[in-house]
């Protein structure tokens, strides 16, 4: 019989916070990686897990991790080859670079790296070749490792949206508006007496980061190798972010202007018909499909919707005709797991898939 593969150690970083938490309940029975080191900030650091945070999600507390001591986030402290990453922008900065610097492959949920014209900015479904980046960002920062970022979690749901209508069509512009879930504000997030029976229509730094990353996902990687770089999608995105109150789930109104002004019946065949990068791979995070039209014309819900596949698929619906700029639809996708812990863990599992993380401490 032959041996039983070897799984790769890995430490979260961010590890006491709700996005961290989710990393652990993902990767605490996963098949390729294995938890070795649980990391976070100084006041967290030589604490047991079940000590350093307060568990928020559902299934066993602390995934069973409740006793492990918590470390610093740091490669000295809580080494492994491959990381991920729940760390606020700031800490991300610094951190995340220490550990590609020490030869760990980094993956991501942070903004620190997203747009650096040397990192990729994935949904594997979508961009899996801009994974050839990798070599001139090494390259150029002297890097024995890697980082390899996840979008933000509203540009998720709108990105994979219109990623089968760029193929098919082309777009010109997109116009949309975002209702988020309170979940991705964090713990304890926004208050209860500001967000009940109310829509707050400003969340900070939300809209730029829209506007820019969906494009930089749908743009090309050209060239190859040291001289490969990524140009972005040419199409324009005006972005408006709101909170509702909705624990789960990142809601948005669409609306696209296409090449060839398609049909609705058109613009539906080409979301059923869409074939994603991953197809064939087998990734263990990846949903049984990547996008699904609601039949119901009252969907897609949070309620109803958010939490199939593991919170990994993305839902659109009421797909119809806009009088300025052709198409509209409503997409739905989980924020804090697609949009957040899910979306680096597959972005490892593509690596892995990919040999790309054979790099690792290379």
């Amino acid at each position: 019989m032959a041996a039983e593969r070897r799984k790769i150690p890995v430490v979260i970083l961010g590890a006491t916070g709700v996005v961290g938490q989710r990393f652990l309940r993902r990767l605490a029975c996963h098949p390729i990686f294995e938890v070795a080191y649980l990391a976070a900030s100084d006041r967290s650091a030589g604490k047991k897990y079940r000590d350093a945070c307060t568990w928020h999600l559902s299934g066993e507390p602390y995934a069973g991790c409740g006793n492990m001591v918590v470390r610093a986030c740091d490669p000295s402290e809580a080494p492994a080859p491959v990381a991920f990453s729940a760390l606020d922008a700031d800490a991300a900065l610094r951190i995340e670079a220490d550990y590609a610097r020490s030869g760990a492959f980094v993956f991501s949920n942070a903004s620190a790296y997203r747009m650096d014209p040397n990192v990729p900015l994935l949904i594997p479904e979508l961009n899996s070749a801009h994974l050839g980046i990798l070599e001139r960002q090494r390259a150029e920062r002297g890097w024995k490792g890697a980082i390899v970022t996840n979008p933000n979690c509203t540009t998720v749901v709108l990105a994979s949206a219109l990623a089968p209508l760029d193929r098919a069509f082309g777009i010109e512009a997109v116009m949309m508006t975002s209702m988020q879930a309170i979940s991705g504000a964090g713990y304890p997030g926004v208050s209860a007496l500001d967000i009940m029976g109310n829509v707050i229509p400003l969340i900070r730094n939300e809209e730029p980061k829209v506007e820019s990353e969906a494009n930089k996902i749908l743009g090309t990687l050209q060239g190859g190798g040291l001289s490969a770089r990524q140009a972005p999608a040419p199409f324009i995105v005006s972005a408006t972010c709101t909170r509702v109150p909705v624990i789960e789930g990142h809601t948005i109104a669409v609306s696209v202007r296409l090449k060839g002004n398609p049909s609705v019946q058109a613009v539906e065949k080409a979301f059923e018909s869409f074939v994603s990068d991953t197809y064939g791979l087998g990734l263990h995070s990846a949903p049984s499909k990547f996008i699904v039209v609601a039949d119901e014309p009252d969907r897609p819900q949070p309620k109803k919707d958010v939490e199939v596949d593991g919170g990994m698929r993305i839902t659109v619906g009421r797909v119809r005709l806009c009088p300025i700029l052709g198409i509209k639809f409503i997409a739905l996708g989980h924020n804090t797991e697609r949009g957040a812990a899910g979306a680096s863990v597959l972005n490892a599992e593509l690596a892995y898939a990919k040999e790309v993380l054979k790099w690792a401490s290379s």
